[in-house]
């Protein structure tokens, strides 16, 4: 499968964006997917994950309350929704797939496609 994310771009602290991870292929209902975020000179810190159907959605501790992630099997896209946000939110954003459609993991090892990244800026 391959992966598109979009949606990034500078914002206040205090506002929101909408990003956006459109998959290729017929077979999107089969993944969970997950976000993750990169800081310059940061390790990639995990966001978000939802299982295939949306039933199950899991979250990283530092967005928990203001982000929110949802998809749409009919459009084979998956969202992150980020309200509130901050400074240290600044980072490169990937969506990724795993072919443990019933997960949510939060470990980037366990996913097998990755996005290419949108840049999402938050000044204060």
């Amino acid at each position: 499968v391959q992966l598109q994310a979009s949606g990034g771009g500078l914002v206040q602290a205090g506002g929101s964006l909408r990003l956006s991870c459109a998959a290729s292929g017929r077979t999107f209902s089969s993944y969970a997917m997950g976000w993750f975020r990169q800081a310059p000179g940061k390790e990639r810190e995990f966001v978000a994950a939802i299982n295939w159907n949306g039933g199950s959605t899991k979250y990283g501790d530092s967005v928990k309350g203001r982000f929110t992630i949802s998809r749409d099997n009919a459009k084979n896209t998956v969202y992150l929704q980020m309200n509130s946000l901050k400074p240290e939110d600044t980072a490169v954003y990937y969506c990724a797939a795993d072919k443990a459609y019933w997960g949510t993991t939060n470990l980037a090892y366990d996913y097998d496609y990755w996005g290419q990244g949108t840049q999402v800026t938050v000044s204060s």
